[in-house]
């Protein structure tokens, strides 16, 4: 409703006094999960993670440990329940995030990121502020959401600041608290914001959050499982004035490098305060399906390539075990050819543009061969169309012996 940022009160140093409209005005009258599965799915998703509250504090479902909740808006109803029956509906994974921090809660300990913070009377405010039953609150809440929800696939908290005048894993019982988790849902896949980085036990995936690594992360020496965690533009929430919207193209190269380094990809959606996806995210979520629709053989079931191939110049390489098939997308289109270095020369056995299955000729002809030093043996040339193919990214799928 604030469409300036999710982090508003935090930013602007709002009040729960203040903050206090925006919860007397909410009504979402054009909120259809329907609609939102079927735009997640025609996108080519697979799961889905929900904010089922935020740092505000301000809880989706129709939770019994507070009145701080949509059933109490004008909105009178749970929002929770029929979005996750939609999404389930649609075949998607069901993920929640939930966010340690509640800026509402009146025992949660003022601290640097508190709208609070520079407060005159801060030290005053904290005083009769009890961490220990804020953190009663939040295991409540966490039953809540594993108990009364059927099976849930992922588990996103979101997060912890240890340090001076912050909050880490002591303040919110994370051992205490993935104890239960792993009772309750052992299945389920943990996020790594708990601050608990050294006990193996208590994450399962690693969530660079806005920035793509430059290679598959690793602890300890050893790769892990990953998901980048990113934005249609800077903001989680919906922004009307924002002006740095990614283009469809650059989302599914986001994609394809996610992929090609090992992980996933979490793509957020902010919708309106009536309960809609706005045409900006429509228009992408569109565009990155149409990609999908001719190219997911080169995303499903994939990792990254083997380490002898090597990656060719503007391009990012895709790879699925299973059919043992390699996928190379073209981010730059060359002129004619496109020369593949390393373990492609003796392993390619046929090749194809993957959105229409036309046949990709290995080598060039001798006219052109004889104009360019003598290739060497480990180079495998592929003589390209002359004209880039109308898609967002073209793929080719090499065949391997």
């Amino acid at each position: 409703m604030p469409p300036r940022h999710e982090w508003v009160k935090h930013n602007e140093q709002i009040s729960n006094e203040n903050y206090q409209k925006y919860f007397d005005h909410f009504d979402p009258d054009l909120y259809d999960p329907k609609q939102w599965a079927a735009a997640a799915a025609g996108a080519g998703m697979k799961y889905f993670v929900v904010t089922t509250k935020h740092h505000e504090g301000f809880c989706l479902w129709d939770s019994k440990l507070t009145d701080y909740k949509a059933t109490k808006t004008p909105a009178k109803r749970d929002l929770l329940r029929p979005m996750v029956e939609a999404f389930r509906e649609r075949n998607l994974r069901v993920g929640f995030y939930h966010s340690l921090i509640d800026w509402h809660h009146p025992q949660f300990v003022i601290d640097r990121f508190h709208p609070l913070r520079n407060h005159p009377d801060k030290a005053k405010l904290n005083q009769p502020r009890d961490q220990k039953k804020y953190i009663a609150y939040l295991h409540g809440q966490t039953r809540e959401l594993l108990t009364q929800f059927g099976k849930l696939d992922i588990l996103w908290f979101d997060f912890s600041y240890p340090g001076p005048d912050g909050k880490g894993h002591d303040d919110w019982d994370s051992a205490k608290l993935v104890k239960m988790i792993r009772k309750l849902q052992p299945h389920v896949v943990l996020d790594d914001r708990l601050d608990l980085p050294n006990v193996r036990a208590s994450w399962d995936v690693k969530t660079p959050e806005q920035i793509q690594p430059r290679a598959w992360p690793q602890v300890d020496g050893k790769p892990v499982v990953w998901e980048a965690c990113q934005t249609f533009s800077g903001s989680w929430g919906y922004h009307r004035d924002e002006m740095t919207w990614r283009s469809t193209e650059e989302l599914i190269h986001t994609l394809i490098d996610c992929v090609s380094k090992g992980g996933n990809l979490l793509l957020n959606v902010g919708p309106t305060g009536r309960g809609e996806f706005d045409e900006r995210a429509l228009a992408r979520l569109s565009g990155i399906g149409e990609w999908m629709k001719r190219h997911n053989r080169s995303i499903y079931g994939c990792t990254q390539a083997p380490a002898e191939f090597q990656i060719p110049q503007d391009c990012r390489l895709t790879y699925n075990p299973d059919t043992e098939r390699l996928y190379v997308h073209i981010l730059a289109w060359p002129y004619k050819h496109l020369h593949l270095d390393g373990a492609f020369a003796d392993r390619v056995a046929y090749a194809q543009l993957l959105h229409d299955a036309s046949e990709i000729k290995l080598g060039m002809d001798q006219w052109h061969a004889g104009q360019l030093p003598k290739a060497d043996n480990k180079t495998l040339t592929l003589t390209l169309p002359p004209m880039r193919p109308n898609v967002t990214v073209p793929v080719v799928e090499l065949f391997l012996k």
